[in-house]
């Protein structure tokens, strides 16, 4: 049973952060550091404005701007609003946003009018024509006002400070339940457009206060995550898995290994999350294992990698997490108390209350312990649907009301699950069915292998052959005949790559906004590279 308080909605969560841990840093980002106190003060003003905007319960309200403190009493305000939260991919074309605000039926938009590089303002020429004529227009028929975050005017923008004076002494709209939708997240969309994930109040604390707890998140913890907050990884999982403990939530607009290695230093953090590419780019800098005072965290990533997050960054709180958008995201955590080597193989238990089988991905029929299939789930983490997508929904929820996460996993006989890879990504080698993900933590345990990520090419023969992308440690010349030797006496003939890519980076194959490798494109390259 999870010890930690659960309040029931995003509104209430940091109302009781407030009262709990009022004075405690809640954030740190470039625009500066705020207390619990204080956010919950200007997500009043930002609720109490947006009331006067008229904005309604259950109205959807988008944001468009980096990792700030400014982000997160934004979002805490949307959610005492009763609106729904519908956060923006600041990496997506003109073309992506428009589609997503439109689909979407944003009201409001919260944008910023530069991030890093970028000059939003001029992005959102070609997003809205109604950023010069006004609002609201054809091709954005529900956006009505657009609110500027930034230094600069714009003739049909509103800037903030002007926003929330209009606020000054307006109602609140009605406060938002449990079972209210807070956030439409948005899926990558690889195959077809992109699918709006609607996550309830309920569902995001819930998951928020159950993560926390297994990764052993405690008041006074420094967590350091780069996770974008415009996925639910870093709303739910950063965010509100600080507030439920009152620990300090350290962030970034972009992550970058000497950025990360700076912050884990100067704010002292005791907690880190990432994905496999994060860590073994921090991994490479020598710096930050003597600078690091990491205890834990959590990592969506191979054994190879975890193991190494523990013996060489001292993190022996370490635990592994599987989940995905449309489970609020986590669906199965280890537990910072297990043993170490279940956490390092990958062994992680389901949060209590959810249903858990592994299916055979044809048929549906839940399959033995020990044999791999496809995860499917049912709970109160599973969201609602997809966002005026009722075809899409149903073919994703089950008439059982399972959620099929089209993901490959085991289950062992005392119900703990072990992820595999996307179903896919699983390569057809002949008759056999081999994981990338397999073959990717063989490849990392090569002294002079830094990253390596695994795809399947098409084969007249086999079906399909396993081709590996990898980068060398410290700038080491790697020679693709010896890796493939050496990867000999290590893999089953059919497991073994055929063809190896030795890289500098997998920047210029595709990476997304949270720094995960975009195997569809390194299969388009492996077409062109090796055909």
């Amino acid at each position: 049973m999870n010890a930690l308080p659960v309040p029931a909605t995003l509104a209430e969560l940091i109302r009781d952060a407030a009262r709990r841990f009022g004075d405690a840093e809640a954030i740190v980002g470039v625009d500066g550091r705020l207390n619990y106190a204080r956010i919950d003060r200007e997500s009043d003003r930002i609720a109490s404005a947006l009331g006067a905007a008229g904005i309604k319960k259950g109205d959807h309200v988008g944001i468009c701007a980096g990792n700030t403190g400014q982000w997160v009493t934004l979002f805490y305000g949307i959610a005492k609003a009763g609106a729904v939260c519908v956060p923006i991919n600041t990496r997506l074309k003109p073309a992506e946003i428009r589609y997503q605000l439109a689909q979407a039926r944003v009201r409001l938009l919260f944008l910023a009018d530069r991030l890093l590089s970028i000059d939003f303002l001029t992005v959102f020429q070609d997003v809205a024509h109604g950023m010069t004529s006004g609002y609201p227009q054809s091709d954005l028929p529900h956006l009505q006002d657009v609110v500027l975050l930034g230094e600069r005017n714009h003739p049909h923008c509103r800037g903030l400070a002007d926003f929330l004076g209009q606020g000054t002494g307006a109602p609140v709209p009605a406060s938002p339940g449990p079972g209210d939708v807070a956030l439409i997240q948005y899926t990558s969309g690889t195959t077809s457009q992109p699918k709006g994930a609607m996550l309830t109040h309920g569902s995001m604390v819930r998951n928020a206060a159950a993560v926390a707890s297994r990764m052993g998140l405690e008041v006074g913890h420094r967590y350091l995550s780069a996770r974008p907050f415009f996925h639910v990884a870093g709303t739910t999982l950063s965010i509100a898995a600080s507030a439920v403990v009152g620990a300090t939530l350290v962030t970034m607009l972009r992550f970058t290994a000497e950025d990360a290695v700076i912050l884990m230093d100067t704010e002292r953090c005791t907690h880190f999350s990432g994905n496999d590419t994060m860590f073994l780019m921090l991994l490479e800098r020598e710096d930050a294992h003597s600078k690091s005072r990491l205890i834990g965290g959590w990592a969506a990533a191979s054994p190879a990698v975890i193991e190494r997050a523990v013996s060489e960054l001292g993190a022996r709180n370490m635990v592994v997490a599987y989940g995905l958008s449309e489970a609020s995201p986590n669906v199965a955590i280890s537990d910072c108390q297990d043993p170490l080597p279940d956490r390092i193989a990958g062994w992680m238990r389901p949060h209590e209350g959810l249903e858990v089988c592994i299916a055979d991905p044809e048929n549906g029929l839940p399959l033995p312990a020990g044999q791999s299939g496809e995860i499917r789930v049912r709970g109160w983490t599973v969201m609602q649907g997809y966002f005026d997508k009722p075809r899409e929904t149903a073919a994703t929820l089950g008439e059982d009301g399972f959620l099929r996460t089209g993901d490959m996993g085991v289950m062992a006989e005392d119900g703990r699950i072990r992820f595999l890879g996307r179903l896919k990504e699983i390569i057809r080698v002949g008759g056999e069915n081999v994981s990338p993900g397999e073959i990717e933590d063989v490849l990392l345990n090569h002294p002079d292998i830094a990253q390596a990520q695994v795809v399947g090419m098409p084969d007249p023969r086999l079906i399909e052959i396993p081709v590996a992308y990898v980068i060398p440690r410290n700038g080491v010349a790697l020679d693709p005949g010896q890796i493939l030797a050496w990867a000999k006496t290590q893999l089953a003939g059919f497991k073994l790559p055929r063809h190896i890519a030795v890289i500098d980076s997998f920047e210029p194959l595709g990476l997304t906004a949270s720094g995960k490798v975009q195997k569809a494109r390194l299969r388009l390259d492996a077409a062109q590279r090796f055909c």
